[in-house]
């Protein structure tokens, strides 16, 4: 009978071969008036997902009156 580890769920020999978690990059986008893209990166801020200062500048897009900002983050997957 294989012996439990000290997490109780896997035998010893099991729990050494778990998969390590990876992280890899997600991209946020936001497209809209600068208004709204600034006002939502200032929001974003306030609820505690991501400080002003981690996007991008505000970029043109190649609608009329439209920019853009990027976030990239990295998720453990």
């Amino acid at each position: 009978m294989a012996q439990l580890s000290k997490l109780g769920q896997l035998p010893s020999h099991q729990a050494t071969q778990q998969p390590v978690p990876q992280r890899e990059p997600i991209k946020h986008i936001l497209r809209g008036s600068a208004k709204a893209v600034t006002s939502t990166i200032h929001h974003l801020q306030v609820i505690g997902y991501a400080s002003v200062g981690d996007w991008s500048p505000l970029l043109p897009t190649d609608n009329s009156g439209e920019v853009m900002s990027i976030l990239v983050r990295q998720i453990m997957i």
